[in-house]
Parts: structure tokens; sequence; C-alpha cells
């Protein structure tokens, strides 16, 4: 069974990106681009400014960047309309003389995941002081574990006395609330002249722990596993972007006849290398028996 997921080009998004423009004519060409790139530039530098510093007003931001308040304040109405600022009112200790005091402007959630972390280097180094300390074993018990915890949570938006399609749908939509930007994909393939054996392909467009799983590929074998009693039917693992796939790509096979495999046929050789073919797990094969010669009798 091959890969139909389809793959998304890198950098895409910042080709597809629309940037918001204030009080400023659009133009097009060399000289938008550059005004663009100066654009993201002022805002990454506020941004990390007020990472660096606190909850910043307009007015000392424009003397820290050297910009005027006016311009700053451009700057800020976009980062909070993209999630990444919030404003909040300042301490009371902060305001000085009369007037009402600046509000101040602080980092959201969002807008610290924005900046590089070591988040990566930290899960990786703590699973090697568990295989160095427990051994495989102990990656292995860690691996388990993680996915029996995301398998409780997909359960909940997954009914398994629907139809499997439904189902691939129910789980890549749970799957897309936890970080994994799910889709599914259709796909068949030729069984006998009478049947197509039919699939649905769920499709992990982004995996959280993609780097570490490239280390510790247990984190993947054991998510393979725990997505079987999920939809209450068999699954094949087909590609991961830990091991370099643009996708990470689950087979769930629909026939057009007969039974669907459940889930308890699954073995723990099923999480197979990337871009396998599912032919010996398919659906159990049917032979015809030879003619008898002779007479009758």
């Amino acid at each position: 069974m091959a890969v139909t997921c389809p793959t998304v080009r890198p950098g895409l998004a910042a080709q597809t990106r629309e940037i918001r423009h204030t009080d400023v004519v659009k133009i097009s060409g060399p000289v938008a681009v550059k005004a663009q790139d100066s654009c993201d530039r002022t805002r990454d530098a506020v941004a990390r400014t007020i990472l660096e510093r606190g909850p910043q007003c307009a007015a000392d931001l424009a003397e820290i960047l050297g910009l005027s308040p006016a311009a700053i304040r451009r700057h800020l109405d976009a980062l909070v309309a993209d999630g990444l600022l919030v404003e909040r009112e300042p301490r009371p200790s902060a305001h000085r003389g009369r007037g009402r005091p600046a509000r101040a402007y602080a980092l959201t959630d969002a807008g610290r995941a924005a900046f590089p972390h070591a988040y990566d280097d930290l899960a990786s180094t703590a699973l090697r002081y568990l295989r160095e300390t427990g051994g495989d074993a102990a990656v292995q018990a860690f691996a388990e574990h993680r996915a029996e915890g995301l398998a409780r949570e997909l359960a909940d938006d997954v009914d398994t006395a629907a139809p499997v399609a439904a189902r691939a749908g129910a789980m890549a939509d749970a799957l897309s609330a936890h970080g994994y930007a799910s889709t599914t994909q259709t796909v068949g393939m030729p069984d006998t002249a009478e049947s197509v054996v039919q699939g649905v392909q769920i499709c992990q467009h982004h995996c959280p722990v993609a780097h570490v799983a490239a280390e510790f590929p247990q984190l993947c074998e054991a998510e393979t596993r725990a997505f079987a009693p999920v939809l209450g039917t068999y699954v094949q693992r087909l590609a991961t972007i830990a091991h370099g796939d643009g996708v990470c790509t689950t087979h769930v096979p629909v026939p057009a006849h007969g039974p669907v495999p459940t889930h308890d046929a699954v073995t723990q050789h099923d999480a197979v290398p990337r871009h396998k073919a599912v032919t010996q797990h398919a659906l159990p094969t049917h032979k015809t028996q030879p003619a008898r010669s002779g007479r009758n009798t």
C-alpha cells in the first residue's frame, strides 16, 4: 500500500501569509518585499524586547528601538491581533505623575512559543538518562504510558460503532486538537475482480515529538499500537516524520466485502518501517481447491 497523504512544501506558510498593513499603500514587486521584510524584523524586535525586559508600554518601546510611538503602536496592534501580545494594566508602582497610566504589553503563551526553545533537547536528555539507568525496557514503558494517555484522550471523540471511515475522520480531528494537524485520505487497492479493498489513511502533518522520536522510535511504535483499540480495528503505520517522511501516515483498511480485522489481530511487529506495503496483514486470502480428477463414486 503506497502512501497517498499529500506533503506540504517547506516555507509554504511564509509564501501565502497575509500581513496586515495600517495606513500603508500596498505595492508589489521588490520594493514591497523589502518593506515587508523590514516590517517583520521590527515586529520581531518589539516582541524580543518585551521577552527580555518584561511588559512594556508603547512610549518605552519607541525609545528603546528608536522609533516613533505611532509606528510602535501599529506593530503592537498587529501583534495583539495575531495573539502574540496582550494588553494589561501597568503595576501601580509604575505610575508616576498625572494622567491615566499607559497600558503595558506582555507576551502571551503563543508569543513565547514563537521563540526558540530547548524542550526537545530536554526531552531527549531525559530519555537518554532513563535508558542509561533503566535500560531499553524503561524507555519502552515510558513510550507505552505516553501512548496510552493519548489514546484515552482520543477515545472520547471516536465512536467505535460508526463506520471505519467516520472513525478515522473523528480521530484525525481529535489529533488536530492535540497539535498533530491531521487529515484523512481515501485510498483503494484491487483485490479480486469482484471486490476492492478500500482504506483510509490518517495523515499527521505535524508531530510534536518528531525530533525526539527520531532517536527514540519506541514513541512512534507505541503510538501506532495505541491507535488500534481507539479505532476498534487494525491499523498499519506506513511513514513517519521522525524517519524523514513528510507526513506520519497510518493506514486503516476498509474492505468492500467481509469483516474488518479487529485490533486483537495487531501484533508487536505491525509498526513496520516506512513505505512497506500492507500485504501480509491486510486481509485473509481464500485459496481455491484444485479440481478433483477421476470418476465420482
